[in-house]
């Protein structure tokens, strides 16, 4: 049976008793804050996606005398489209990143008869709610609602919800996932930094009807707590065109129409954490980390660097007994900089975490291939009714398990099926510009986007099959060992900010965060622990395939196998930002 933890909590010491579950238990802790003033304002902010009716229903038992929708003073569809028309272009898939804050997306006029309204009440329990409800003030109790990305993407499928202030709930996923990445997202997250630290108390809201609240106390601790020993995201899996087997089997997935093609499991910008105080599991997204606890978490370096922001991303893709990836292309620095507003590039790499027979990665152009050429079949490819000859213009190399493969920015690569591959790259991952998909149609029935006039310009036509073997297939070299343990360093290209290391043991192995976060998977073995060698935290098991974070306040660990007697070699490869 697979070990691999699908649901790894955290659990958050000394906290217990500051933490409710259920409407009713939540109402009766707000009940005793509000005590027996006169008059009470409690102002609820939001994330956008979360379920505001369902918190108003379930506050019922305060009895509110009025009930103030934040949302209803904010700039009309048609106005909030107008706004937002640069940065979201006519792309289904890429807009810019927007610079709004949640203040530029109301009505003043509005807001100040709001609150008139509030002011006027002069007796009993006042509700203001939404996303933008602390524009009208601070409370006498303060909450934050709050839930992941991956969550609100669930709810854009399902058509329950549509983006902010849209009315597109119908709309395809694709560019309901842009308007939020671009715009939404990025002036929550500026909203969040700016008002959760003052709240009083902070509301789970992942789950229908079920939610959990804890005090701001409480959160904060658990995410000081947590910055300071290795943790594990929780990971969620998704079905692609080009899906595999390998997840379902290793992972222990139940089985699913369209295969698994994706799995998350350390990717803190959309993935959860899950807290434990007592009995009680408190889901948070996992970027609430970033924010709040940057140094500890990143190191200073890292921090002043990137700012609140978790540069390393690792994602499995698996083709085993799937297809092959589409061919693809991401942005040079300055490309994604000038026409999408990121700060940095996805340069990435494929750690061949398992392979069938037969299964190659296309990696870089041939000697031989002329670009004007290559890109005039490209385009009468995408005309249709005719297929580009992939093999004609792009190596293909052979993909063995453990290979490492690396992918600066530029390089035309994909992976090709029966390939199980643990992608390690840096954060900004949506910026893939699809040059041919192999003549098949997404999941939803219409042609996957393919982005041939962007990734035309970003083509590096000197990354060929002499520079490539050179530089990106499967590097290695030794770089220190001891007693039942080796280091080799794997990559990435020096182009690339990206740093591994793989350490082959069956002892026990020492490691220091040096002053930055390491990301680290177990590549091979079933099991092993990681430890602090002054007992600064409680010992850590992994599991096989399972990704961890060692936050950069850890310092000195090590990670051994479990148990005695003869050892089968484990493997990890870990990944940290040069310095």
């Amino acid at each position: 049976m697979p070990s691999y933890d699908k649901e790894p909590t955290i659990r958050i010491n000394g906290r217990n008793d500051e933490v409710w579950h259920g409407y009713s238990a939540i109402a009766g802790e707000l009940c005793d804050r509000i005590g027996q003033r006169e008059k009470t304002v409690v102002v609820v902010e939001t994330y956008p996606g979360v379920r505001i009716e369902e918190i108003v229903a379930g506050l019922g038992s305060l009895e509110p005398v009025l009930i103030i929708r934040s949302e209803e003073a904010a700039l009309e569809p048609a106005r909030m489209n107008e706004l937002l028309e640069r940065y979201l272009t006519d792309d289904r898939v890429f807009g810019y990143l927007a610079p709004f804050t949640i203040g530029e997306w109301y009505d003043q006029a509005l807001l100040e008869q709001m609150k008139r309204n509030v002011n006027g009440v002069e007796q009993g329990v006042v509700i203001v709610i939404g996303f933008g409800a602390s524009l009208l003030g601070r409370g006498d109790v303060n909450v934050y609602a709050d839930l992941a990305r991956w969550e609100i993407q669930l709810r854009y499928r399902t058509g329950e919800f549509g983006n902010w202030r849209a009315d597109n709930n119908g709309e395809e996923i694709l560019r309901k996932y842009k308007r939020g990445y671009f715009i939404e997202w990025r002036a929550a997250d500026r909203l969040k930094r700016e008002t959760l630290p003052t709240a009083d108390y902070y509301l789970d809201t992942h789950r229908k009807d079920d939610p959990r609240m804890l005090t701001r106390e409480a959160l904060f601790d658990g995410l000081n707590q947590t910055s300071r020993r290795p943790f594990r995201l929780v990971p969620y899996f998704d079905p692609g065109v080009w899906g595999g087997h390998w997840l379902e089997e290793h992972i222990g997935l139940e089985p699913v129409k369209h295969p698994y093609a994706w799995g998350f499991d350390g990717v803190p910008e959309e993935n959860s954490l899950y807290f434990l105080y007592g009995d009680t599991r408190i889901e948070l997204p996992s970027i609430n980390l970033v924010f709040f606890e940057p140094q500890a978490l990143l190191g200073d370096k890292v921090y002043a660097r990137f700012g609140a922001e978790f540069p390393i991303r690792f994602d499995f893709l698996d083709t085993i007994g799937g297809q092959h990836l589409s061919l693809q292309v991401h942005p040079k620095t300055d490309y994604i900089k000038n026409q999408f507003g990121m700060s940095y590039t996805q340069d990435e790499s494929y750690y061949i975490l398992d392979a069938k027979e037969g299964a190659t990665v296309y990696l870089g152009c041939k000697d031989d291939t002329a670009p004007e050429e290559m890109i005039a079949d490209l385009e009468q490819a995408q005309q249709g009714g005719f297929s580009f000859p992939a093999d004609k213009y792009i190596n293909q190399f052979p993909a063995r398990k453990h290979d490492h493969f690396l992918i600066p920015a530029g390089t035309v690569h994909c992976s090709g099926m029966d390939a199980m591959v643990l992608e390690i790259s840096a954060t900004p991952y949506i910026f893939t510009f699809k040059l041919w998909d192999w003549d098949r149609l997404g999941l939803d029935g219409k042609p996957r986007p393919v982005h041939l006039e962007h990734g035309k310009k970003n083509i590096d036509w000197s990354r060929r099959t002499g520079w490539v073997e050179r530089n990106l297939v499967d590097r290695k070299e030794p770089v220190t060992g001891g007693i039942g343990w080796t280091e080799e360093r794997t990559g990435l290209h020096e182009l690339e900010f990206i740093e591994t290391r793989r350490h082959w043991f069956t002892d026990k192995v020492p490691h220091h965060t040096e002053g930055g976060f390491h990301m680290l998977n177990l590549v091979e073995g079933e099991e092993a622990v990681v430890e602090s060698p002054d007992n600064a935290f409680e010992p850590f098991v992994i599991r096989y395939a399972e990704t961890f974070i060692v936050p950069a306040a850890v310092g000195a660990y090590t990670i051994r196998p479990i148990g005695e007697g003869e050892q089968k070699k484990l493997g990890t490869i870990k990944a940290y930002v040069r310095t």
